[in-house]
């Protein structure tokens, strides 16, 4: 092309672009890879609370405007009468091993107790594009739960290592020399990409106190191990006389640790004249977390409800998703009872997004900013009549339901089971309809928009 041909263009882009109209000379070429078209966009960090659509490109999010052009997404999908936010962070998970042995039901075994962790990716069917793993592995296991784990998830997976070096399930627990606070540092220093903080639980719940256990030994080593290491400390605690609940939030938690589990019933949190414990207003002011940690048995409804009722709402919303309660409790489900309490929407997404992001010190996730991985969760608020359990086998009813109806990790559609992102089968490229005759022939596919 010489020079005269060259001018021209040149005139044409200039003027293209003093019109606001960058891309009038590429419209043939997509610019983006998915388009989010036309949904309720709620972004807590970034203040965001009104339709607009969103647009990513190379895993990236690249837009969030609205009336994108359509034309200039290679995937367009219409999410409109449905929440678009930024991917759900859930901080309490488990995932692994841990310190279960392989042959944990043999009776041979050192410890019998089946391993906590469940498929990561499950996750991903509530909305939810990061884990982090509460405990479950220690320094001396951390490597297996990565190499078995977290490098091989398509949900982003981080951890709180345990001060137990071998984790969870090991039968090692209760053993204080388990818990070397020099090597828990190391192993977090060593990995800070993935280890966000260091998790005790379980400690010396009924047992006589002895020599070998003071009643705060696990706590003392972990708060000991975060401060050596500058990291959060997520505490799950079992109050006894000796060591209450009241000097565990007012005296031994530093500001920005975490107390999970904060609506079981073993917690004072309401008093027997029904109000809320003051120590909670000022276990919060001196700058301590309170995460909910739902799991099996560690969320009560004449805990939680009663606190909402008096304004007391969890800085995070987690699962503790384990082997023991999969098929009952998710993230969708947490959300979904504090909707049923009255707690707002975009309320109830602050403390699924933004909120645990800050809480691990990773401000790059459980936002919508431009440049940051395109994380996003595609939910749908239901109306109808519901009823959700607690931990006590207590029911409470409710007229609001939260769904997943759609999941995108780093750009690529993680999870769509009603076909959002999907064309009609009678309407698919001809692709679709041939029959393959050998195993590497195309497959017979609607689109090749990368999928999990």
């Amino acid at each position: 092309m010489d020079r005269r041909t060259k001018i021209p263009a040149a005139a044409v882009m200039v003027f293209a672009l003093f019109l606001g109209a960058p891309f009038v000379l590429f419209a043939q070429t997509p610019h983006y890879d998915l388009l989010l078209k036309g949904g309720h966009v709620i972004d807590p960090a970034n203040h965001i609370d009104e339709v607009r659509d969103i647009a990513v490109f190379q895993g990236k999010i690249a837009a969030v405007e609205k009336n994108i052009p359509a034309e200039l997404a290679g995937k367009v999908v219409d999410v409109s009468k449905l929440y678009v936010t930024p991917g759900l962070i859930d901080i309490h998970y488990h995932v692994g091993h841990g310190g279960a042995p392989l042959d944990w039901f043999t009776p041979e075994s050192r410890a019998h107790a089946l391993p906590l962790g469940i498929p990561a990716d499950l996750a991903l069917q509530s909305g939810v594009t990061t884990i982090v793993d509460a405990g479950t592995a220690g320094a001396e296991t951390f490597l297996m739960e990565k190499e078995e784990v977290i490098d091989r998830a398509r949900v982003r997976v981080l951890a709180f290592p345990n001060i137990v070096a071998n984790g969870m399930g090991g039968g090692l627990e209760q053993s204080l020399d388990e818990m070397d606070v020099k090597l828990c540092a190391a192993t977090i220093k060593k990995y800070p990409d993935l280890i966000v903080g260091v998790k005790t639980a379980h400690y010396w719940t009924k047992e006589t106190w002895d020599a070998g256990h003071a009643p705060w030994g696990a706590v003392d080593r972990a708060i000991e191990c975060g401060t050596l290491a500058n990291v959060p400390v997520m505490f799950d605690f079992w109050p006894r006389a000796e060591r209450t609940y009241e000097d565990l939030i007012l005296k031994k938690m530093r500001p920005g640790d975490i107390h999970t589990h904060v609506f079981a019933q073993q917690f004072p949190i309401i008093l027997p004249d029904g109000k809320i414990n003051p120590a909670m207003a000022q276990a919060r002011a001196r700058g301590v977390i309170f995460d909910v940690g739902h799991g099996s048995g560690s969320f009560w409804f004449r805990n939680a409800v009663t606190a909402d009722k008096q304004g007391f709402i969890p800085d995070s919303f987690s699962t503790d998703l384990h082997a023991g309660n999969y098929t009952v409790v998710s993230m969708n489900n947490v959300m979904s009872k504090f909707l049923a309490m009255g707690v707002p929407l975009d309320d109830v997404i602050r403390r699924s997004t933004v909120n645990p992001a800050s809480e691990i010190h990773r401000p790059d996730l459980g936002t919508l900013s431009v440049g940051k991985d395109a994380d996003i969760a595609v939910l749908e608020l239901l109306k109808g009549r519901f009823g959700y359990i607690d931990c006590g086998v207590a029911k409470m009813e409710g007229n609001v339901r939260l769904s997943a109806r759609m999941t995108v990790r780093a750009g690529r559609i993680s999870y769509d089971p009603s076909g959002l992102s999907m064309v009609d089968w009678e309407k698919a490229r001809p692709q679709y309809f041939t029959v393959p005759d050998r195993g590497e022939s195309l497959p017979a596919r609607a689109d090749d928009y990368p999928r999990d």
